[in-house]
């Protein structure tokens, strides 16, 4: 579990694909101690480490996670957003992100607002029904609140300190990102079927 405070960001030192799936290793930042099997967000995606050594880690991600997020488009350089897992005595600032990715989006436009810039993505109609203004939403593993949303499409308001500290920043209209909807919004919805 995370709450979508990114913690840092952290280069791609090299992939390989083996038996179809995707190998990286990314640098380990300063200070992180680790251990095998500890999970971590990764692109918003929890991540299992797989082993590590002093300068860098490796997590290993099978074809239902490629198919589903963007992992599969990252390139050897590519900074990632980390955050490790909560613990009982974390501070949750953000909100209660499982790294259980749901859709990708498409960043559709982005305008200047004063110090802050308004995202503007895209998302396939079906996922609309969970994504609420002023609710929460995790983007690239990111909590962030919905200012506007409607069928196909949702705003986020970031501030200078999101865009300097996360990969949203360099990321322009074109990109895809990673999308985990609020998790209370799907439970409440399958026992209100049942």
């Amino acid at each position: 579990m995370f709450s979508g405070i990114v913690e840092t960001t952290s280069p791609v030192l090299s992939i390989s694909n083996a038996r179809q799936q995707r190998i990286l290793t990314i640098r380990k930042p300063r200070g992180w101690k680790l251990q095998d099997g500890e999970s971590i967000s990764i692109e918003g995606v929890c991540s299992t480490v797989q082993s590590f050594d002093r300068n860098s880690f490796r997590v290993v991600y099978m074809p239902e996670t490629l198919r589903r997020t963007t992992l599969g488009n990252i390139v050897t350089g590519n900074e990632v957003n980390l955050e490790r897992c909560l613990t009982l005595q974390s501070l949750i600032g953000g909100h209660m992100v499982q790294g259980h990715v749901d859709t990708r989006a498409r960043i559709r436009a982005i305008r200047n607002e004063g110090e802050a810039r308004l995202y503007t993505f895209q998302l396939p109609a079906k996922f609309s029904r969970y994504i609420v203004p002023k609710g929460s939403i995790a983007v690239d593993g990111i909590s962030l609140t919905v200012v506007e949303a409607t069928h196909t499409t949702f705003q986020c308001s970031l501030l200078a300190y999101t865009l300097d500290h996360t990969t949203l920043g360099g990321k322009r209209p074109g990109h895809e990102v990673n999308i985990e909807v609020d998790i209370l919004g799907k439970y409440i919805e399958r026992l209100l079927n049942k």
